[in-house]
């Protein structure tokens, strides 16, 4: 038989399913590189913004002798910020010793006397000391309050009991307590209202949760483990790498 007169051996053709496979791996894989990447790299972005932000501001302050691009053949991120933390402690102490106190009350009653700075002051006075003094319970407790409309729970941050003059002026005998209600997915803005304690259920969730809840949009819930979804997806795209292996390939043409 001439050997040109044999039909040309075609290469076998791939299944289906060995492309099905191997998007599926190539997907989970992505998926599973997009997990562990993009908090990584979110979180140093923040952060780096955040140093040079305090850079900003501080470094025009420092004077030129003093810094250290001046004797570096680059700049030093982060050197505003240590001069910062150094500068802010160095405040508390004074601030605690006989002294420091005196001048902080001379000035808070300079403040005192003018109509519009007062008020700012004493506002954010207080939220500093809430905030930062570690005393007290404000928004550490998280509630469900039946909000918009009945039938539909929203999350809120339980802060502090209103003060006399307004709780004499509440409708009702029902002792109320003021609440923050985060808008998604920003939670810095949101609602602030009193409502009934009767009408708050509390539920065992730290603020942190309550705030991942809420960015997240009811995504990411509160007990849900990172670790177990990425290895889910590991798993998933090793099954699939495992079952492309094991699938039965065509055996080519056979030429009699």
């Amino acid at each position: 038989m001439n050997p040109d007169d044999l039909p040309p051996v075609l290469p076998a053709e791939v299944p289906p399913e060995a492309h099905s496979g191997f998007m599926a791996r190539f997907r989970n894989y992505f998926l599973t590189g997009l997990i562990v990447a993009g908090p990584i790299a979110i979180t140093f972005y923040l952060t780096w913004w955040f140093v040079t932000w305090v850079d900003g501001i501080v470094r025009p302050l420092i004077p030129l002798a003093y810094r250290p691009e001046t004797y570096l053949p680059f700049g030093l991120p982060g050197a505003g910020l240590i001069v910062a933390v150094f500068a802010l402690t160095l405040l508390g102490f004074l601030a605690a010793n006989l002294i420091g106190r005196t001048l902080v009350d001379l000035g808070e009653r300079l403040l005192g006397r003018m109509p519009v700075v007062r008020a700012i002051y004493r506002g954010l006075k207080q939220v500093f000391e809430t905030l930062f003094s570690g005393q007290g319970s404000s928004f550490r407790r998280v509630g469900l309050v039946e909000f918009p409309s009945p039938g539909m729970w929203s999350i809120v941050l339980i802060s502090q009991s209103p003060s006399v003059e307004i709780a004499n002026k509440l409708p009702g005998q029902d002792e109320h307590i003021s609440v923050f209600l985060p808008c998604a997915p920003n939670p810095t803005t949101g609602f602030f209202f009193y409502v009934p304690k009767s009408k708050i259920i509390e539920v065992q969730m730290s603020a942190e949760d309550a705030a991942t809840l809420i960015m997240s949009c009811g995504v990411v819930q509160p007990g849900s483990d990172g670790q177990k979804k990425i290895a889910a997806l590991a798993e998933m795209a090793n099954a699939a790498r495992v079952a492309n292996t094991a699938a039965p390939r065509p055996e080519p043409a056979k030429v009699d």
